[in-house]
């Protein structure tokens, strides 16, 4: 008799879903959904607003994306204007960008993912986390906490808050850099750049024993890949224009806008989740399967454009054959990303304009009908604003990273269970794998829907006559 299985909530990821494996009359895994429970609606409430509130208003959507969505949003800000930033605005906004990316990938590496890899898939529950983290290796989870202070310490010596900080306006940026700030970063440098490369050593062995099975399991399948890159190619998280590339890494498309973005994705919904199903319009829904994020990134672009990190790229692309598909690898990206964000920021803190007070663009209502983009740390950010003259939020749409993953993280639970599961019988390390191909993605579902709330997960094992076999929550 075939059945279901659910798993709710979702553990370690942030925001709240849950999880169904159906099986068969066989009792094989028939198919898998990843569902997001939650819905919170900022799209609609956003709607009378002017927009210079914006900027404050989307960053609180979630805790841990603030800055992604204050650099989006006032992009779309200084859309509106119509005014060019001053240099110093954008250098201002790439280090608050760069620190962003480094404090997430960090959380996502060291907090939530690690301790699977550290301690083992089938490691005690209550043991599988930080903590547990802490107790079996103290010191690497102190540099990976440290790490992630580094970034989130660099966000608050430029907007004056760690989280949420109304720093980021259309226009530019409220205030440069100081002295001291910048002193700050330059002495804390070289302990972030060693916490990385500890951090790449360890996991480059394990992907050579221990989870050299994962990569063939947790989400190796055929996608396109879509993220900004710069005017030659290069990696890029601030500007730059939308390029696709396939699974073979030829470009799909390029150059494109996100002016134009209604032109190139869909947005689909399904009646078992709130999360929406954005694809790739020319293909259709679903075959227009893509992915977002630090994978992503690194597939669509030429070369990173710092030394190390275009060693690391390149060694990357050596051990996959060339090209990098499977999502189990984001973990790996997430690790060069951040190695990029620290030389990057290493050649901005040099940069005498972030200490400049020529920082912000001033204008009215020009434009009534925009779109800015940048690249969060879980992928490609956009937002839409529709404006009346008096600069009034007449319609919003936001596309968010964790959405545009959403068919490749149904397809990774599905290939996940349909590999492990083979009876009503759920041994919870198996449990545990089929949470973490959602956790490569590394969502955002606070983002994604603009929720409140905890995050468990919820795995139900359903029949093929529809009955509830098993379930189990954590």
């Amino acid at each position: 008799m075939s059945k279901t299985v659910v798993i709710d909530p979702v553990t370690r990821i942030e925001g709240h879903a849950k999880i169904s494996i159906f099986l068969d009359d066989a009792g094989e895994v028939s198919d898998a959904r990843f569902h997001v429970v939650e819905y919170r609606g900022f799209e609609k409430f956003c709607e009378g607003r002017p927009f210079t509130e914006m900027a404050g208003i989307t960053a609180r959507i979630c805790g841990i994306c603030p800055v992604s969505h204050l650099l989006a949003s006032a992009k779309t800000g200084d859309k509106i204007l119509a005014v060019k930033i001053p240099p110093a605005a954008e250098k201002l906004r790439r280090m608050m960008n760069l620190a962003q990316i480094t404090q997430s990938h960090a959380l996502s590496f060291f907090h939530l993912s690690s301790p699977d890899f550290l301690l083992g898939w089938d490691s005690d529950p209550a043991k599988r986390n930080i903590f547990g983290l802490i107790a079996a290796n103290p010191d690497l989870a102190r540099a990976g906490i440290r790490l992630r202070q580094f970034g989130q310490t660099i966000i608050e010596k430029l907007g004056a808050r760690k989280i949420h900080a109304a720093w980021t306006v259309p226009g530019g940026v409220r205030s440069p850099l100081s002295s001291e700030g910048r002193q700050w970063i330059v002495d804390r440098l070289p302990e972030a750049f060693d916490t990385v490369t500890l951090a790449l050593g360890l996991f480059k062995g394990m992907l050579d024993g221990q989870l050299r099975e994962e990569i063939d399991i947790f989400g190796e399948f055929p996608t396109l890949y879509m993220g900004l890159v710069g005017s030659n190619g290069e990696w890029e998280h601030y500007n730059g224009k939308l390029r696709f590339t396939d699974s073979q890494g030829n470009i799909v498309a390029d150059g494109l806008s996100e002016d134009d973005y209604h032109q190139f994705l869909g947005e689909a919904v399904e009646p078992w989740s709130y999360l929406k199903f954005p694809y790739y319009q020319p293909l259709g829904y679903p075959d227009g399967i893509y992915r977002v994020g630090p994978l992503a990134r690194l597939n669509v672009c030429n070369r990173i454009g710092t030394e190390n990190a275009d060693r690391e790229l390149q060694e990357l692309r050596d051990r996959s054959g060339g090209f990098p598909t499977s999502s189990f690898l984001y973990h790996y990206a997430r690790l060069i990303e951040i190695l990029a964000c620290l030389e990057k920021i290493q050649e901005l803190v040099d940069d005498p304009d972030i200490l400049s007070h020529r920082c912000r663009a001033r204008g009215g209502v020009n434009e009534l009908n925009v779109v800015g983009v940048s690249e969060a740390p879980r992928g490609t950010l956009f937002h839409h604003y529709q404006v009346d003259e008096r600069g009034l939020i007449e319609k919003v749409n936001l596309i968010i990273a964790t959405g545009q993953n959403n068919l490749a993280m149904n397809k990774t639970v599905a290939q996940i269970a349909k590999h492990y599961i083979h009876s009503s019988e759920i041994p919870e390390g198996l449990l545990n794998r089929v949470e973490a191909g959602i956790r490569c993605y590394d969502p955002c579902l606070s983002c994604s829907t603009h929720a409140v709330g905890q995050m468990p997960l919820h795995l139900q094992l359903i029949a093929a006559d529809g009955s509830l076999l098993d379930e189990v929550y954590r």
